[in-house]
Formats: C-alpha cells, structure tokens, sequence
C-alpha cells in the first residue's frame, strides 16, 4: 500500500544546498534508515517530509487517511502533566476512551450516588469494549518501563531532558499512525531499551522512517537506506550491511567512470594544444566536447575528517580506584568499587540509566567525591573528558573562538604544529562555517567541535560518556579508528552496541546494585549474561534431582549400540557439488536487482516490482544457504565417522 509521495524536493540554508530534486515514495511495511554525515540536513529532510518545514520546492503528497507522527528532537509538553498522561493524551479514538473512563471513574469517586455519573461511566465502559480499549493503559506503562521510566505518575517538567525524550518516545509508538518518523531514537536510552525498542519497530505495522547512528539497531530494523551526500539523495533497497556493500559498488562504478572521463580529457586536451586551424564545424564540436568533459568532473568532496592529533606521555601509575562508594539520599549507587586501570586499558561502562555510569566517570574524574574509598591519578594522567551534555559550551562564541580558547595551535600525531583554524579545516569545518556562532551549528557538527577541543589538550586518558549521541557514522568510524591507536586509556559509558563491541577489551557492569567486571566486549558480557540467566534455573532443577540423575547413571548400560554408518543420498550428493555455483548464481541475481533499484530509484511503480523480485531472491538465497549449512554438516560428520 502506498502511503506517501516525496515529489522534486529542494531545500538550501544561504548558499550551502542540504538537499536538491530529491524523489522516493513510501509503502506500508518501508522502514528507511536516514544516514549522511553531520550538518547534511538529515533532520531538516525528515522535518520537511513530516509538515514540519517547507521546502523550496517540491511537494509532499500523503495519501487519504494517512497519519504521519514524527517524534522531534525537543518534544512539547502541557505544563504539571505527568508521564502516563502525555503518553494517554494522543488523539485516537482509543486514546480517548479511555481518557473519558479514567475521567468518568474519577467523577464517579466524589459523588458516588449520582445516577447521572453512573450513567457516564457505563457509556465510557461500553465504549472501552467496542474499541478493545482496555489494555492500552498497561501498553502505555510497559512503554515508560521498557524505556527506563518507572514513576507513571512524575511530572513530566520535573524530568531529565533524556526521561522527557523517552516519554514523547513511548507515546510515539502508542499514539496510531501508518508513518511514523525517529529523530536519533537510541539517543538517551540504555542498552535494554535500544534492544527492546529495536524489536517493537521491527514487528511495527505501517512505515518508519529514522535517523540513527546505531549501526546494529539500522541494520537489524532497516530494509531501505537513504544516504544524504552533498547536496544529492542515493537509495539502497537494502539494511546497513548491504547498504555498505552497494555504496561501495556505487564508488567503484564512478571511479571508473572518472577514469575514463579524465582519459578522454587528455585526448581532446592533446588536440587542442595541437591547435585549431580553422574554426570548422567538427572543431567547433571538439571544443566543446572538451568543456562539456571538462565540467563533468566529479562533485568537490566534503573532505576527510582527520583526527590526528596528539597526545601526551603516561607513566605506570595511571587510575587507581580504591573501595570507593556513592550514595544520593538512600539511595546507594557505588559500593566499595575497585580497579587499577593498566596501559592502554579500554573499559566500556554499561548498566540501565541511572544506575551510575556517568557518576563513575565524575568520579574518577575528580568532579565528584566518593562518600568513601580513594581515586588516585598518576602524576603523567591528563583527563580529556568528552561528556554527553553540552553544558560547558558558550554557544555565543565563534567555532574559531571557542577551540582558541583551548590553543592557538595543535600539536599532531606526527609532530607537526599548526594553527587552530587548520585543525578545525580536519575536522571538516570550512574557513566560513569557522566564523559561525556555535548556536547556528547542528547538534551533530557541535558534538564534532566539543571532541576536538577535548583532543586539543593531548590527553592520555579519555573518559568518554555516550560519545556516539549525535555524531554521524562516518565521525565514529574515523573516532574509533583513532582509539586503536591511542598510547593512553580509555573509559567509555555508551549503549551503542556497535561502538563496545569495535572498541573495548573489558566491560564494567551495573547490575541490580553491584559492579561485575567482565574479559572481552558488550557482545561477548552479553553472551555471558544470557549463559547465566539461562543456567540459573538449571543449576536448581539439578541440585533438586541430583540423587535421581546419580540413581539414571548407575542403571545406564556400559557399552552403546554401534552408530549407523552415514553416506550421502543420489540427490544429496549431486546438490552438495553444486550448491556453491548456485549460491552464486543468487548472490548474483540481488546484484542485478539492486543495480536495477538504484536506477529506476525515482520509479516507485518499478520499485515496487523489483521489491517484490528481491524478495523472492532472498529467499532462494537464504533456502539455499539454509541447504549447503545442512550438507556441509553431513559431509563434517561423515568425515569424522570414516576417521573414528
């Protein structure tokens, strides 16, 4: 079902040109990852498709009793509201259902022998029925829970800005709708949430479309991606994984297209320095065959973020955290927590919100003391702390302004000295955008600033708490290129699965009030964790059957029957020597449909056809891995039958 049409979008902020003639449609059961890097105008592109901006030209068309809900980056709440409230204040019919029963029982609880109350109640619990309205409340609460707000009945302007996110989110995904746009859903939400929300938009009827810089959650939910690149709009019909994989191919295909255009160049360049001797009508046509070559050249790239910078030497005392404990009120988030941190140590910190991450990083950083117990620095550490607010940031101040404040120059990785505003150049800030007020910049390019002034310092110790809210994918690829090969250590609080598993060693776990320390990253402590929760119950069925099983053992025969000797049918055999031609032959077939989407990407009827072929292909492809797994196994186990 086709629910919207984007129609020759424009859309430009003074001379810089965000997104131009831009054309897709949307269908029921779409779910279309938004990338680009910072300041591409991602979030202006969703917020024009959402009614919320015009564009320049161009036209949205939605279809007759299409709802569209965009959840926005700063929510709007009626004053002394609370959080089950702004979530249950939508406007469907079931919302208000039940909006009118918890009003009708409340009536009802003052003035309980009016019989025209009583007759209220009655209709608004009728009209719950007809609408199958009852368990919207307990949705509603599941919700807020799921996403870390557990006090219902809160305030909502007595809230965090990150609990104020979380509850517009719940109602989000409560409140109806056929398209439903994310700006950044994952920011501000820990781990469990990110992976139960990933699981709600994946079984979500309707459309979605999102902006996210958590590479697993897009991959796992997303089946399109947009990807904004200067000023132009590509489209995958894929997730992130085969996004990767076409945009490469994408690459590949226009070098080489750049290859031929500059030979060709050369060519008509070589005639022209021949010189023309009259000015025919076929050398007419050379020369301006020559300029129209000449103007073809590929668009000027953004440039490549450069994080070379420098940092300072660290002895071999460098953090040293001794028995420390914290509490606010009765409340006890740290109790007697140690740790000796050693070269070039990477330490992810993880738990749900609130339960002392960001405290620990305040305290080893010294911004908070610990009620008792010690942090010790050694006397080489210099902290570079890069936190998840902006709070230190003068937003009147000049780009240029504020990284002077920090040096007028920056010492790089290989030695080299050089003034400020080319540093700020590396990191992809133009000499124009260097003289703009930080309040003009996106939340994407103010985070990319705040990190360079934290490199600035050369720290040998970062403490890094949620680095990945707000910076696009290619920032965090060139950030965590850069922590490979960092000297010094690093401290890291972050819910980007992505992110832990490409850059830790060794994980620090909040869990129910105690710390547990963990050898590997977050996919190797979760695979732990889930090990322990399932053994659990193990452990007490075998101590309760302990003399049952010893009793089993004792009765067991002592020899066992010979196993059956295995071979491999006619058809097995014929199959197992042509899978791997097959499997190819499929593979090849996407390719072919892929490329076909790519170029009929402004067609939504063609797209349509090809979506459903790519599907069918899929599935031919996934039956048959499904079959050499089967094969191989067979083959694995007669192998080791013909050796034993």
């Amino acid at each position: 079902m086709h629910l919207l049409s984007v129609e020759h979008i424009t859309k430009t902020y003074g001379e810089k040109v965000l997104f131009k003639d831009v054309t897709f449609g949307v269908e029921d059961g779409d779910k279309v990852g938004i990338i680009g890097v910072n300041g591409t105008g991602k979030s202006t592109f969703l917020k024009v498709i959402a009614g919320f901006e015009q564009a320049d030209s161009g036209s949205i068309s939605v279809g007759n009793r299409v709802v569209v809900r965009m959840l926005a980056q700063d929510p709007v709440f009626r004053p002394g509201e609370t959080a089950l409230e702004h979530v249950l204040g939508g406007d469907s019919p079931q919302l208000k259902a039940v909006q009118s029963y918890a009003a009708a029982m409340e009536a009802i609880a003052h003035n309980p022998e009016s019989e025209e109350l009583q007759a209220a109640l009655i209709t608004a619990n009728q009209r719950m029925d007809e609408l199958e309205a009852w368990q919207l409340e307990n949705e509603a609460k599941t919700a807020l829970s799921k996403l870390g707000i557990q006090q219902y009945d809160a305030q909502v302007e007595t809230l965090s800005g990150g609990q104020r996110k979380r509850v517009a989110m719940a109602a989000a995904l409560l409140l109806p709708s056929d398209v439903l746009i994310l700006d950044e859903p994952t920011n501000h939400i820990d781990n469990d949430s990110v992976a139960w929300l990933e699981g709600m938009l994946q079984k979500r009827r309707g459309a979605l479309l999102m902006i996210t810089h958590d590479r697993y959650f897009l991959d796992r939910v997303s089946n399109r991606v947009i990807e904004l690149d200067r000023g132009e709009a590509h489209f995958y019909q894929a997730n992130y994984s085969r996004f990767l994989e076409l945009k490469l191919e994408r690459e590949e295909r226009e070098a080489a297209t750049e290859a031929k255009r500059k030979n060709l160049l050369r060519n008509e360049l070589a005639w022209i320095r021949r010189g023309a001797k009259a000015r025919t009508t076929k050398q007419k046509a050379r020369i301006d065959r020559f300029e129209a070559l000449n103007a073809a050249g590929p668009k000027s790239a953004d440039g490549k973020l450069d994080l070379s910078v420098a940092s300072s030497r660290l002895g071999k005392k460098i953090v040293e955290v001794e028995g420390i404990s914290k509490s606010y009120g009765d409340r006890t988030l740290i109790r007697d927590f140690s740790y000796i941190a050693v070269p070039e140590d990477r330490v992810g910190i993880v738990g749900r919100n609130g339960s002392g991450k960001s405290t620990l990083l305040r305290l080893i950083a010294g911004m908070l003391a610990p009620d008792s117990g010690t942090v010790e620095l050694g006397p080489t550490v210099k902290l570079g702390w890069f936190s998840q607010e902006r709070e230190e940031m003068d937003e009147t101040l000049r780009v240029i302004e504020y990284i002077r404040e920090e040096a007028e120059q920056v010492k790089t990785a290989d030695g080299t000295t050089i003034p400020a505003g080319q540093m700020l150049e590396r990191f992809l800030f133009s000499p124009t955008m260097q003289w703009t007020p930080i309040a003009k910049l996106s939340g994407g390019e103010k985070r990319r600033l705040q990190l360079l002034r934290v490199l600035m310092s050369a720290p040998n110790v970062l403490l890094l708490d949620e680095p990945t809210n707000d910076l696009d994918i290619a920032t965090l690829t060139v950030l965590e290129d850069y922590l490979d090969d960092f000297p010094g250590v690093v401290f890291v609080v972050s819910h980007d699965r992505y992110f832990l598993d490409r850059t830790v060693e060794k994980i620090i776990a909040f869990e129910d009030g105690v710390i547990t320390h963990h050898t590997g990253n977050y996919s190797d402590y979760q695979s732990s964790a889930e090990k322990r929760e399932h053994a659990e119950p193990a452990v007490d069925k075998a101590g309760a059957g302990k003399g049952a099983a010893a009793a089993s053992q004792a009765e067991a025969p002592k020899q066992q029957p010979r196993e059956r000797a295995l071979k491999m049918s006619y058809k097995e055999q014929k199959d197992f020597e042509s899978i791997d031609g097959w499997i190819e032959e499929a593979e090849g077939e996407l390719t072919r449909i892929a490329e076909a989407m790519e170029a009929a990407s402004s067609d939504s009827a063609r797209l349509q056809e090809l979506s459903a072929e790519q599907q069918q292909a899929e599935e031919k492809l996934e039956a048959l891995m499904d079959r050499w797994t089967e094969l191989n196994e067979l083959a694995e186990k007669i192998e080791a039958q013909k050796r034993g």
